[in-house]
């Protein structure tokens, strides 16, 4: 493929690629700053595309795995252990990594919310959270792939929906 059309193609995806960043992330500037990394990413990667492969597929997954990999730096910069005797550090304010102290409280609560799930739903949507595809939650879990694909529905649905007001 040369470099004019895979240009051309990619910028034919931008709006698809700015609804799924928004999906994912639920705020705009997010969004906007997702489709600018995915697009930057795809382009420093364009040699390491095959012609015969999935366009909007290859490119919408480089888009989840920067999604994926962003939550969990996020979740690793609040990961705090408190070695003092008196556990005293837990109670002073965090760096969350966040510009906002909205946005810190927010994940505790995506982190709380996800918790509360029973095993059935927490274990498969968690894992499809780190990154995992429905199939391999499937062979590890040691169920039908629907099942593992509908409980992820209803887990993803019950977080939106406990998490409402946070927007």
């Amino acid at each position: 493929m040369n470099s004019n059309s895979f240009q051309q193609r990619l910028l034919g995806l931008q709006d698809n690629l700015l609804n799924f960043a928004y999906m994912l992330t639920s705020n705009r500037e997010e969004a906007k700053d997702l489709l600018q990394d995915t697009t930057l990413k795809a382009l420093d990667n364009e040699e390491k595309y095959i012609d015969n492969i999935n366009f909007k597929g290859w490119v919408f997954t480089i888009m989840r795995n920067i999604f994926i990999n962003n939550y969990r730096r996020i979740v690793r910069n609040q990961t705090i252990v408190d070695q003092t005797e008196d556990l005293y550090h837990l109670n002073l304010p965090q760096e969350s990594g966040f510009n906002t102290p909205e946005g810190s409280f927010t994940v505790k609560e995506i982190t709380k919310a996800i918790n509360s799930f029973t095993d059935e739903y927490k274990v498969p949507f968690s894992m499809h959270i780190a990154g995992f595809k429905y199939h391999e939650i499937a062979e590890k879990m040691e169920l039908p792939l629907g099942t593992v694909k509908s409980r992820i529905f209803f887990a993803r649905q019950r977080l939106q929906e406990m998490l409402k007001d946070y927007k």
